[in-house]
């Protein structure tokens, strides 16, 4: 009977396990597409932990201003590709934009080495990043919501994104004091 209980708790693991990388690694979306989600449209959920320098963030505090959430891993092939644009958008912005980055699954060392080898110089949260990833409604990495200075998610795009669609959305809200209407349409990078 223990022999049966642990065949079905290993098969149980091996479907968990396959759940989360296809979940992980699937093409839905494609890359930098904008999707439909819970949030998008609404207040952005509460995003407060501390970095991986150990600071204290709390997204409350940068009302006023467009915040790109992104969360990644520095295990996730899609994300490090998509590193580079986010170290380019968060450098041209002068103040108008603020990244945070969400680490899922990375220790605070992890992170702080891969910003020294990559670039990049905002905050990423370390701590608290599952309720995060359930309070915005991750469904794959990397992920990132784009959220108006009125503190509207404006934007939710699957897969890895560029500076372009971020500028392009930022432009498009900025002259109506908040994000503009929220959108879904797909902004894939190849398009």
């Amino acid at each position: 009977m223990r022999h049966r209980s642990a065949i079905i708790a290993a098969v149980v693991g091996v479907a968990l396990a396959g759940l989360v990388a296809l979940l992980a690694f699937s093409p839905q979306g494609g890359d930098g597409a904008a999707s439909a989600s819970p949030v998008v449209g609404k207040v952005a959920p509460a995003l407060v932990g501390t970095t991986a320098d150990g600071q204290s963030f709390d997204l409350d505090k940068h009302r006023g201003q467009w915040v790109l959430v992104n969360f990644f891993a520095t295990w996730c092939p899609p994300c490090v590709a998509e590193h580079p644009e986010l170290v380019r958008l968060a450098g041209e912005q002068d103040g108008t934009l603020q990244v945070v980055s969400v680490a899922a699954g990375d220790t605070a060392e992890k992170v702080t080495e891969f910003f020294a080898e990559k670039g990049g110089d905002w905050p990423v949260l370390v701590t608290d990043t599952d309720a995060a990833s359930i309070d915005y409604g991750l469904i794959k990495l990397p992920e990132s919501y784009l959220i108006a200075p009125d503190g509207t998610v404006v934007e939710k795009y699957i897969g890895g994104i560029t500076a372009e669609q971020v500028e392009a959305r930022i432009a498009r809200g900025a002259g109506t004091g908040a994000g503009g209407p929220a959108s879904s349409t797909v902004v894939g990078a190849g398009s």
